[in-house]
């Protein structure tokens, strides 16, 4: 009926005395006081206390003494003020009940493998094997609300500022976005394979080459990588792309769609604009291109008053080379050793050769001077205490960062009640991965920096690009860049990578001629939405915010998958699988 709302468990109220209703849901919680039975009837909006009367509805009591939890209801009855004194408080619906005159069992349920509430101690596993049961928790139907709310709000602030939502296809040609490809085979086309999308990157840059001008969707993008707790496999993503556009337009967007949904989620205002903090600063101040600004903890470097140390251990990795950072913990004088032995371990797990600190071991190898320059240059007091590491100079931002976050969790720095959002502005064109080779640091389609374009055959890991990331309280929500728009660079770039003129033609031919009828300069960002609802609820676990989630082992243990496939499906697609090899015994 237009205009007509079922009434819900969960929206009962006091103003709602007298009514008459008939509700539906889930038998949360059955209590038998000898005479008089209770439930709690749960449904998406919450739940509502209902009360059987043998002498008012003897039927619906007699039914009611079969509940069980979990099983699905229709109650019919009065809703009425609990008495006095028998309000709850901790329940919206707390002041009160609905006296039941019917009642019917729609279906019974099994004893559930876990409680449905949202303090459980089920452990993760079970419940991603009973999502569906999991879902039902007040806690998870809350995050699916809110996410909800999310999308609606973004959909509505891209239409106001005039973005064309656009539908991308799932099956593509597979590019190199960091990540290994899901790949799925052409029956029409045996032996050929199509991939299915890290993220929409070049067809949203063909879309400014088609004069779409502003484009954006909420799209699915699938990445074949190790999973961590704040990584999963099929992630969903703000694409957005527009033409004729600077940096400046792109944090302008951004920072507006951040304010809207801090204010109509949290209520929390957002100062614009964020502060920028280009990649270098970032890494020696905060030792990672995701910054948590909520504490300070800065991080100083102290290799030009080490370069001369008497300390073998430092000066070797001075001598190499390397770097010295350091960092002032506040009062962390009173640290145990077992603390700094379980912070020298953490370093070593993160490859450092070693960590130090002042006062202690390495006092009598350093100069007073040098003891003097570590600790001004970290503002150290007397009752601090300052950790050192010395190593290659990523080796040592890594390593310092790490300390640094794990400091702040364990003396509870963090102002919990903050928002600090920033850009990471600029970033790097290339970086080294972990085998030394030359890798691009964004995506090869990233405009590098015009300043630098002279270094980029002589010194392209100094060369800056116009990427930019949004983070906020040390999570990263979004990157983006301006693109390459000219046919000529973007074939130099993907040389510099390593590409022969083949591999260009056969991955990027399409893209590469499409420059050559009329490209508009043109960037674009991404934020991930599973990573902003994590922060927006106050988790560190992304399958908290993902309806149906795979286990870090890459399993759906819900749908029992992966799974094999049957052996005609494999021959109609001319597919064999290869076992694999047992290892040697």
């Amino acid at each position: 009926m237009s205009g007509y709302t079922a009434p819900h468990c969960g929206s009962l109220r006091a103003s709602d005395e007298g009514r008459e209703l008939e509700l539906y849901g889930w038998v949360a919680r059955r209590r038998d006081h000898g005479g008089l039975i209770f439930i709690d009837l749960r449904d998406r909006w919450g739940a509502v206390q209902v009360v059987f009367n043998p002498t008012k509805a003897p039927d619906a009591h007699a039914a009611a003494s079969d509940l069980r939890s979990e099983y699905v209801v229709r109650v019919k009855g009065m809703v009425g003020r609990r008495p006095t004194g028998s309000e709850n408080p901790r329940m919206p619906t707390g002041d009160v009940e609905l006296t039941a005159s019917e009642l019917e069992v729609i279906s019974i349920a099994k004893t559930p493998p876990f409680q449905i509430e949202d303090e459980v101690e089920a452990d993760e596993a079970l419940r991603l094997k009973y999502r569906y049961l999991d879902l039902r928790r007040p806690r998870m139907q809350r995050i699916l609300e809110t996410r909800h709310r999310v999308t609606k709000v973004i959909h509505a602030y891209m239409d106001a500022n005039e973005f064309v939502e656009v539908e991308t296809p799932m099956l593509l040609k597979g590019t190199p976005e960091g990540a290994r490809d899901f790949i799925v085979p052409s029956r029409l086309h045996p032996g050929n394979f199509f991939a299915l999308p890290q993220s929409p990157q070049q067809l949203k840059q063909l879309l400014m080459v088609a004069g779409m001008g502003r484009y954006y969707q909420i799209a699915r993008c699938l990445r074949d990588e190790d999973l961590r707790a704040d990584r999963v496999l099929e992630i969903t993503q703000l694409d957005v792309e527009m033409s004729f556009c600077t940096e400046e337009d792109v944090f302008s967007l951004i920072e507006g769609l951040w304010v809207r949904i801090w204010k109509e989620i949290l209520d929390v205002d957002l100062v614009t604009p964020f502060p920028r903090l280009d990649m270098q600063q970032c890494l020696l101040r905060y030792g990672t291109d995701k910054p948590d600004l909520r504490y300070e903890l800065e991080i100083a470097d102290v290799t030009d008053a080490l370069r001369e140390t008497n300390a073998t251990r430092l000066r070797a990795a001075l001598d190499q080379g390397g770097v010295a950072r350091c960092l002032s913990v506040p009062g962390g004088r009173d640290m145990s050793r077992r603390e700094l032995d379980e912070l020298a371990l953490m370093a070593q797990g993160a490859g450092a050769k070693g960590l130090t600190w002042l006062p202690g071991p390495l006092d009598k190898f350093l100069s007073e001077g040098e003891q003097a320059a570590i600790k001004s240059a970290v503002q150290a007091g007397s009752d601090d205490l300052v950790l050192l590491v010395a190593d290659r100079k990523r080796k040592a931002e890594t390593v310092m960062g790490l300390l640094r976050r794990e400091i702040a969790r364990r003396r509870k720095l963090a102002r919990e009640e903050e928002w600090r959002p920033l850009w990471v502005f600029p970033m790097y064109l290339f970086e080294e991965d972990d085998e030394g080779r030359l890798t691009y640091g964004h995506h090869p389609f990233t405009s590098p920096w015009p300043e630098d374009l002279e270094l980029i055959e002589s010194r392209p890991l100094d060369v800056r690009a116009r990427a930019y990331d949004s983070v906020i309280n040390g999570v990263e929500l979004a990157s983006g860049s301006i693109r390459i728009h000219q046919r000529a660079l973007q074939e130099r770039v993907f040389e510099i990578l390593g590409m022969d003129k083949a591999t260009i033609q056969n991955r990027f031919g399409h893209l590469l001629e499409a420059f050559e009828y009329g490209v508009p300069p043109h960037g674009g960002i991404a934020p991930g939405i599973d990573r902003l609802m994590m922060v927006l609820i106050g988790t560190d676990n992304i399958r908290d915010v993902v309806p149906f989630p795979k286990t870090q082992s890459h399993q759906d243990l819900m749908l029992g998958a992966p799974s094999p496939v049957d052996a005609a499906q494999l021959e109609e697609l001319h597919i064999q699988v290869v076992p694999p090899k047992k290892p040697a015994s």
